[in-house]
C-alpha cells in the first residue's frame, strides 16, 4: 500500500517548478500520504538527503522561480551501481514510490530505475525545451519564451534606432522550440534553428541583403544555440554583406529563472495534482509520464516517451517566413 513518496526535480531549473512541487505535496497530503522533498535530484537521492514536507513547507513558492529542492545533473545515476544507492535509499527510508519532474534524461533514469526495481515512478515534463512528446508544453517554456520575447523586443528598439541587424541567441541544443516561438513574436526576419540545417549564416546574409534592398534599415536574426553561436552568426553575416552593421546579443540563463507566468503556473498545478493521483491509481505498473494535451491531462507509459523528440509545429515556420515580408514584394509581382 503506498503510504510515502519520494518528490524530485532533476536537470536544468524552468519556471514553474515550484508550482509543481506544491501540488505535488498537498496533493499527497490531501490523499493521506507523506511526501519526501529530495533535494538536488538524483544525487539527493544517492546521499540520503531527503526530508518530510508538510504543508506549510510548500507556502509562498508559487510565484517563485527556480526549484526550493534544488537540482543537479547527477552522472553516477547513469550507471546501474548508482540507481542501486539510490534504490537503497528509498528502502531505507520507507519510499514507496517517486514524482520527478524534469526533462528526457531525467525520465530515462526514471524508466531504468523503475525497470530494475519495479519502483512506480510518475514523471512530469519540466524543462525550458518543450522538446518532449505526451505534453502541448512542458513546464517553464512559455516563460521561457516571455522572458526571450521581451528581451528581442528591446533589442529592437536598439536595432531601430542605430539602423543594425541583431543576432539574438536564445537556448536550445537540440530544440529549436524557443527561437521559432520567439521569432514569431518578435517579428524576426530570420530564424535558425537545429531541426533545419539547411538555413544557415550563409542563408541568412542572403535574406537579410534582401530586406535591405527592399528598404528594412533594422532587422532581427533569432538563432537557436544549437544552430550556432550568435557571434559566430554575426561574423558570416558581416563577412558576406560588409554594408550590414551586424551585432550579436547572447540572452543565457535569464530564460531559466524568474518568475514564472501565470500558464506555467498552472499547468505545473495541474500536473503536480495528475502526477500524486496517477501513483495512487496505477499503483505498481506506474512508470508513467504525465502531460497536459488539449486541456486534458494525459498519462504515457514512460517507455513512449524516453528518447523521442517533438517535431516543430511547420505552420510557425511558415508564419516566420511570410511575415517577414521577404518571399514575395510589389516588384515580384
Amino acid at each position: 500500500m503506498l503510504q510515502r513518496i519520494g518528490i524530485l526535480c532533476s536537470g536544468g531549473d524552468a519556471p514553474g517548478m515550484n508550482a509543481f512541487l506544491r501540488a505535488a505535496v498537498r496533493s499527497a497530503l490531501d490523499l493521506g500520504l507523506a511526501p519526501y522533498g529530495i533535494e538536488r535530484g538524483w544525487s539527493g537521492l544517492l546521499s540520503g538527503d531527503l526530508r518530510l514536507l508538510d504543508s506549510h513547507a510548500v507556502s509562498g513558492i508559487i510565484n517563485r522561480g527556480g526549484t526550493m529542492l534544488r537540482t543537479a545533473r547527477c552522472p553516477e545515476f547513469r550507471a546501474a551501481e548508482g540507481r542501486q544507492r539510490a534504490l537503497r535509499t528509498c528502502r531505507e527510508h520507507g519510499l514507496d514510490a517517486l514524482v520527478v519532474c524534469g526533462g528526457d534524461g531525467t525520465f530515462a533514469g526514471a524508466l531504468e530505475l523503475h525497470e530494475e526495481s519495479g519502483l512506480p515512478i510518475a514523471a512530469a515534463p519540466g524543462t525550458i525545451d518543450n522538446d518532449l512528446v505526451g505534453t502541448d508544453y512542458t513546464i517553464g517554456f512559455q516563460t521561457a519564451v516571455a522572458t526571450a520575447v521581451e528581451a528581442a523586443d528591446k533589442i529592437r528598439d536598439t536595432a531601430d534606432s542605430h539602423d543594425r541587424v541583431f543576432v539574438v541567441e536564445v537556448m536550445g541544443r537540440e530544440s529549436g522550440s524557443i527561437a521559432l516561438q520567439v521569432a514569431v513574436a518578435a517579428g524576426a526576419e530570420v530564424v535558425l534553428l537545429p531541426e533545419r540545417p539547411e538555413i544557415g549564416a550563409a542563408q541568412a546574409a542572403e535574406l537579410l541583403a534582401r530586406a535591405r534592398q527592399q528598404g528594412k534599415k533594422s532587422m532581427l536574426v533569432i538563432v537557436a544555440e544549437g544552430a550556432g553561436t550568435g557571434a559566430a552568426v554575426a561574423e558570416t553575416i558581416s563577412a558576406s554583406e560588409p554594408n550590414l552593421d551586424v551585432r550579436a546579443s547572447v540572452l543565457g540563463y535569464i530564460q531559466r529563472g524568474g518568475v514564472p507566468g501565470s500558464d506555467d503556473r498552472v499547468l505545473a498545478t495541474r500536473l503536480g495534482y495528475g502526477a500524486v493521483h496517477a501513483l495512487v491509481d496505477l499503483g505498481a505498473d506506474c512508470a508513467h509520464h504525465i502531460g497536459e494535451i488539449s486541456g486534458h491531462l494525459v498519462r504515457t507509459p514512460l517507455p513512449e516517451v524516453v528518447g523521442r523528440s517533438k517535431p516543430l509545429p511547420l505552420d510557425l515556420l511558415t508564419l516566420v517566413d511570410v511575415t517577414a515580408g521577404l518571399r514575395v514584394t510589389a516588384q515580384d509581382l
